[in-house]
C-alpha cells in the first residue's frame, strides 16, 4: 500500500499540467446575501479543470459566489485532461476533478475507488455542437471517411474523441483502423496543423471555430455517433466520500447550481470566457457552449462503455452503476 501511495505521488506530480495561474473562488454571492466567508469558515477545495469553453461552468459559480455560498473557496488547476487528473486525485493532491468519463472508466477496471458524482456538460444533439474534427482549407479532407490513412490529433488517447471519430469514420465507409492517432493539447493544435505534422485535429471551441472559419469542420463526432454524449463530469474518490461526505455533498450541491445559473445566464457565461480564458469578446460571442447539467443519463454511458468495448479501447466493461452515482 505504501509503495502505491508513493507511485501515485508521484504521477500526480508528472501528470497534473499546470498551465497558468490558478484561480481562487473569493468573491460576493450572486443575491449579495451574507457568505461564511466572512466568518472565515471557508473550506478550502482543489479541483483540475481543462481550460476549455465547456468547463466555464466552475469559473461562473466562483464568481457569482455560488461556491462560497455552500462554504467553500476554490482553486482551480489546469490539466490537460481527466484521466490526467486521476492519480492527483489518488494521492490528495486536489479533491475533485472535471473530466471526461474514460478515466473513471479505467481506474474501475483497475478499482481505483474513483466515482463519478455528477455530470457537467453535454455536447448538443443537433446544430452546431461543442466539439469536431477540423482541418485546413486546402487538406483535402472534408467529410469523416476522408480521415482514413490521415494523422488525427485528439487531447487525450483512449478515450471519447479518437472513440467516436473511429465510429463517425466507419459508419461514412472509410477505414478507421488506418488512422493515426496523436496526442496534442487543445491549444497546440493549430500550429501542428500549419506545421504539417497533423491532417486533422478533434477540439473543442475556441480552437475548434478559430480553425474551422478558415478551413473545414470536417465531422462532430460525438454528434453523430451518440448525440447529446456527456462531455464532462464531476469526478473525486471513495475515500473522500468516505472520509468526508459533508464536504463531497456540499461540493456537488454547489456545482449543481452554478451549472443551472450557467445554463440559464448566457451572457455571464460568455463574460466567463472573455475574463478567464483571455478570449476576445467578438470570439466569445460566437462560441457553440455545451449544455450544463448535472443529471448524470446512464443509459447513454452504457451505450459509450459497449462502444468503447467494441472498438478494444477498454478491454472489458467497468460496472457503470458502481462508478456513477449521482449526487
Amino acid at each position: 500500500m505504501q509503495k502505491r501511495t508513493a507511485l501515485l505521488a508521484i504521477l500526480a506530480a508528472a501528470s497534473l499540467a499546470l498551465v497558468g495561474c490558478t484561480d481562487s473562488g473569493a468573491s460576493e454571492s450572486a443575491e449579495g446575501e451574507a457568505t461564511t466567508a466572512e466568518s472565515g469558515e471557508l473550506r478550502q477545495i482543489r479541483v483540475a479543470s481543462l481550460p476549455i469553453s465547456d468547463q466555464i461552468a466552475l469559473q461562473v459559480g466562483i464568481d457569482e459566489g455560488i461556491f462560497e455560498k455552500h462554504g467553500l473557496e476554490v482553486e482551480v488547476v489546469p490539466a490537460q485532461g481527466g484521466a490526467q487528473a486521476i492519480p492527483a486525485l489518488m494521492s490528495g493532491d486536489i479533491q475533485f476533478a472535471i473530466g471526461q468519463p474514460f478515466g473513471p472508466f479505467r481506474a474501475a477496471l483497475q478499482d481505483l475507488g474513483v466515482t463519478v458524482i455528477s455530470n457537467f456538460s453535454s455536447s448538443r444533439a443537433e446544430g452546431d455542437d461543442v466539439n469536431a474534427v477540423v482541418s485546413l482549407a486546402d487538406s483535402g479532407i472534408e467529410r469523416p471517411s476522408d480521415l482514413a490513412g490521415k494523422k488525427v490529433s485528439v487531447n487525450s488517447l483512449g478515450a471519447a474523441g479518437d472513440l467516436t471519430i473511429k465510429a463517425a469514420v466507419d459508419a461514412d465507409g472509410g477505414d478507421s483502423s488506418t488512422i493515426e492517432f496523436v496526442e496534442v493539447a487543445f491549444p497546440d493544435a493549430q500550429a501542428q496543423l500549419e506545421a504539417g505534422n497533423i491532417d486533422a485535429a478533434w477540439v473543442p471551441d475556441p480552437f475548434m471555430s478559430q480553425i474551422a472559419e478558415e478551413g473545414n469542420l470536417v465531422v462532430s463526432p460525438y454528434q453523430a455517433v451518440l448525440p447529446g454524449l456527456t462531455v464532462l463530469t464531476n469526478i473525486t474518490t471513495n475515500e473522500l466520500i468516505e472520509s468526508d461526505p459533508e464536504l463531497v455533498e456540499d461540493y456537488a450541491a454547489a456545482v449543481a447550481e452554478a451549472l443551472e445559473f450557467t445554463e440559464n445566464n448566457d451572457e455571464a457565461a460568455r463574460a466567463a470566457l472573455v475574463k478567464h480564458l483571455d478570449i476576445p469578446e467578438e470570439v466569445a460571442a460566437g462560441i457553440t457552449l455545451p449544455v450544463f447539467d448535472a443529471e448524470l443519463d446512464l443509459d447513454q454511458i452504457e451505450e459509450l462503455a459497449d462502444l468503447a468495448v467494441e472498438y478494444g479501447t477498454l478491454e472489458e466493461k467497468p460496472d457503470i452503476a458502481s462508478v456513477f452515482v449521482q449526487y
